[in-house]
């Protein structure tokens, strides 16, 4: 049997639990909180008055902070990228409905309520453009973006398994941010963001774990092929109006590390946890090409501490177009 047709297989055979897996990891829209119970109402008589204290506490805030919510934001909306890239991967049958793309369209219904809320909270602060916020989201729907899974499912499930875990560090700690300058309300929104996210990462670090039990040898390849690549921020093709592709990543990047919202050492510790999570150093019955990519995983991470120790980050911030001109700095 080829390898395509082995993964078509395994995808077969986890999908008959993915309906356990939407229960387990998954919330339904009547239960799971909403936008609107973190904003402030517009049919209250108190609207006006709840929007100044928004834009009160947002005065706190400094030129870094906006310029990464500004960027967590843009990257959750470009969640129609997301799913038309989930909806492609091998095993996930759009037109059938099968159990994989039911659980790809639940994902990307919670997943919605992110950039939804960010955004409109954003609207309401006063501290960003929001027209060039805008235009950067759309760019990056219409950029589309390429993590380096292509149709695999086993690399999508690798990188779904990083990612969410990513979000969920960056959303919490701006939360944690958020309340040290006394914005309660921005916290408690990033808070539960963050824990969505982690709910997310389980379910698809689980989905790695069963593939493992069933070809352990081509998930491990896999696993090591996507971190030789590196795990790509959904944002790396971030870009203002009027630049090119990708121009805006490296300085919103460069912006977290100075916060300390998402560095490289949470980049070498997410990939311990997956390590550890995963028991790869204990799994047997590899082929030659398996006990190498696992050899280089376990390795891996004390290689990137050594080159993370060299590393330096530029300490300018960027002027974005999303912040500036508001006259934040």
């Amino acid at each position: 049997m080829s390898l395509h047709n082995i993964r078509l297989e395994v995808m077969r055979t986890i999908e008959k639990r993915v309906d356990s897996f939407l229960e387990q990891y998954l919330i339904p829209a009547e239960k799971i909180w909403q936008p609107t119970d973190f904003l402030p109402d517009s049919q209250s008589e108190n609207f006006f008055e709840d929007v100044k204290k928004i834009r009160g506490e947002a005065q706190e805030l400094g030129y870094d902070f906006w310029v990464v919510l500004v960027g967590d934001t843009i990257t959750e909306e470009a969640l129609p990228t997301y799913e038309s890239w989930l909806m492609d991967v091998e095993g996930v049958d759009q037109q059938s409905r099968n159990g994989w793309s039911k659980w790809v369209r639940h994902w990307t219904a919670e997943e919605n309520r992110h950039g939804d809320v960010l955004n409109k909270y954003l609207y309401l602060s006063g501290r960003v453009n929001m027209k060039e916020i805008e235009v950067t989201t759309q760019h990056m729907i219409a950029d589309g973006f390429d993590i380096g899974t292509g149709r695999d499912p086993y690399k999508n499930f690798v990188y779904t398994s990083f990612q969410e875990l990513a979000t969920n560090i960056s959303h919490k700690r701006v939360g944690q941010l958020a309340k040290k300058k006394g914005n309660p309300m921005l916290a408690k929104m990033c808070n539960i963001i963050a824990g969505d996210e982690m709910r997310h990462h389980l379910a698809y670090r689980e989905f790695v774990k069963t593939i493992f039990e069933y070809d352990a040898s081509e998930m491990m390849i896999a696993f090591a092929d996507m971190m030789k690549k590196k795990i790509v921020m959904p944002a790396q093709f971030v870009r203002e109006s009027g630049d090119h592709i990708g121009s805006a990543f490296e300085n919103f990047s460069n912006a977290a590390q100075r916060l300390g919202v998402y560095t490289t050492f949470d980049y070498i510790n997410i990939l311990e946890r997956l390590n550890q999570y995963w028991e790869i150093d204990k799994i047997r019955e590899l082929n030659d090409k398996g006990e190498k990519a696992r050899d280089y995983l376990v390795a891996l991470p004390d290689r990137l501490k050594r080159i993370s120790e060299r590393m330096a980050t530029p300490q300018d911030p960027h002027i974005f177009k999303w912040v500036e001109a508001n006259g934040v700095l």
